[in-house]
């Protein structure tokens, strides 16, 4: 199996009440830095939506995924965000099937 057969891709959104976008983003920015640490992070980006925020995150494995889930500090985050939010976060995991990790445009426009 390839690695992109293997990894594993997850589009999450979040909707703030109403004043509450800058804790939002302040909870989320603070996952950032964790996150893209972990030793199975491929990407994980931060979006600014008409909504509200998407954070768009690739995972080496489905094992790497869990061990975010698993992370301290992720169990803090879910803490905090969950009373700032509209309605509960929308998660989709996704399939890459032909992804650009590594595309050099693609990647200096995403930070990577």
């Amino acid at each position: 199996m390839s690695p992109m057969e293997t990894r594993v891709a997850i589009q999450a959104a979040f909707a703030p009440l109403p004043g509450q976008e800058a804790q939002v983003e302040t909870v989320l920015r603070r996952m950032v830095g964790f996150t893209r640490a972990e030793p199975g992070c491929r990407r994980y980006d931060l979006f600014r939506t008409e909504a509200g925020f998407l954070l768009h995150e690739v995972y080496d494995d489905q094992a790497a995924l869990e061990a975010h889930r698993a992370a301290g500090y992720f169990a803090d985050y879910r803490r905090d965000i969950v009373p700032l939010l509209a309605w509960p976060i929308t998660v989709t995991a996704l399939a890459p099937l032909d992804a650009a990790a590594g595309n050099a445009a693609v990647d200096g426009v995403f930070g990577g």
